[in-house]
């Protein structure tokens, strides 16, 4: 008698639910490990480098102005880093459009310090330093159109380098994040899966001593 797709299908179903009763309870453990190592190798490998390059520009206050306020302006200045009227001004000088010069671009402020950060990212070094040196010349220009308003100016402080090395995981620091991100993650799996049924462990309990001292009894009982 022939079996129709349905009973086929469930009959399938059934098998495989057999195979993964029979495997140790352990098995995600082993199987996270090895996709997580085959996904931080392949990352490694085919991912392509990125390189990064940071410049540096100062906010200093002019004569007549309290020192202090150097400080408020580097930390406004440096959230116009990434505004559209800085990076259509930087374009030119970086090679990229707004858009995608927006995702490549990124500044750091620090509450200590009158200090700006921007940082290049590219998939070219040469083209990581650009982009930096680009949006800080940017920004440096911007400030200059109002510093007799504001009496605080910016100078750059130091100029971006073409780096040497790209910032992207190598090929073994991506297999050893991948291999602990997977281990982590079976272990996870091993702790919030329920336990087959059966699963139980035994203790034992003392039972009564006979009377006039004798030998005790051990009494077993499972612990579901």
């Amino acid at each position: 008698m022939t079996e129709s797709p349905e009973q086929q299908r469930h009959l399938v179903v059934r098998r495989l639910r057999t195979a993964l009763t029979r495997l140790p309870h352990w098995w995600p453990l082993p199987v996270c490990v090895l996709i997580g190592t085959t996904s931080g190798l392949s990352y490694g490998a085919l991912a392509a480098p990125r390189y990064e390059a940071t410049s540096y520009a100062m906010a200093v206050a002019e004569a007549e102005t309290d020192p202090s306020a150097a400080l408020g302006y580097a930390q406004s200045y440096g959230r116009l880093t990434t505004s559209d009227a800085t990076l259509s001004y930087a374009q030119g000088a970086a090679g990229e459009p707004v858009r995608e010069l927006r995702s490549h671009v990124r500044s750091e402020t620090s509450p200590d310090s009158p200090m700006i950060a921007v940082t290049g990212t590219s998939e070219n070094r040469q083209r990581a330093a650009d982009i930096a040196n680009a949006v800080i010349e940017a920004v440096i220009v911007s400030s200059g159109h109002v510093s007799k308003d504001t009496g605080v100016k910016l100078i750059k402080f130091t100029h971006a380098m073409t780096p040497d090395q790209p910032v992207s995981p190598s090929v073994p620091l991506g297999t050893a994040v991948g291999a602990a991100a997977g281990g982590l993650l079976g272990g996870l799996v091993l702790l919030v899966r329920p336990r087959r049924a059966g699963w139980s462990v035994s203790a034992q309990v003392p039972g009564p001593t006979a009377e006039g001292g004798g030998v005790a009894q051990d009494d077993r009982e499972l612990v579901r």
